[in-house]
């Protein structure tokens, strides 16, 4: 087992994550920015994906082309994950959706899940989790252990925004297969479980405070 951590160098991704890293970018602006990093990051993330060979009558002629061998499970972490829901579903618009709600506890730090809508099984399909900010670890490796219940194999798939030491650190030790795709790696947490220097509450810059 093991935790491959993928920092994607893109132009576009520096220049957006510079936006949504900045605390004066407006909800509308920054839920546009995060979008257009995770269509970025879902691109590279998905480059091994197996494909087979199929026939294809052009206007002209009879070719070969390639196609997805399956579709992937994409599965958004709530909240923040739906910022990248959009762009998945745009790349994969044959790929099932789960759905994974997880809330952190503010004072243990802890996660407190509160939805699992996932496929019965997932045997054979490749999973792509979306979780923007990979801090602890601790919603991420729940998320995961939830996936394998449900009979997901070989290494999954994660696409986050920003990861903190902690949380890979953390994930390793959970003996998880991992491909983490991520626009940085940042320096560490703070006291209060915060990535820094990050960019705030991804959900909460998209979608406004729930209190």
């Amino acid at each position: 087992m093991s935790v491959a951590v993928h920092v994607v160098d893109h132009p576009l991704i520096a220049d957006s994550l510079t936006r949504v890293r900045a605390k004066d970018t407006p909800n509308a602006l920054f839920r546009q920015e995060l979008e257009r990093i995770g269509t970025l990051l879902i691109a590279e993330a998905t480059k091994g994906l197996p494909t087979g060979s199929v026939s294809v009558e052009t206007p002209l002629t009879t070719t070969l082309g390639r196609q997805l061998s399956s579709q992937p499970v994409v599965v958004p972490v709530l909240r923040a994950g739906l910022g990248f829901l959009h762009a998945a579903q745009d790349l994969l618009p044959n790929a099932d959706v789960g759905f994974i709600g997880v809330a952190r506890d503010e004072e243990t730090h802890q996660p407190k899940p509160y939805v699992n809508k996932l496929p019965e099984s997932l045997a054979g399909r490749q999973v792509i989790v979306l979780d923007p900010m990979l801090a602890t670890g601790g919603s991420l490796a729940h998320t995961c252990h939830l996936l394998l219940e449900r009979g997901a194999t070989g290494t999954i798939i994660v696409v986050c925004v920003l990861a903190a030491p902690e949380g890979i650190e953390l994930l390793r030790n959970e003996g998880l297969e991992l491909a983490v795709y991520t626009a940085a790696l940042d320096e560490r947490l703070n006291e209060q479980a915060f990535i820094v220097p990050g960019l705030g509450d991804a959900g909460d810059r998209q979608f406004g405070s729930p209190a």
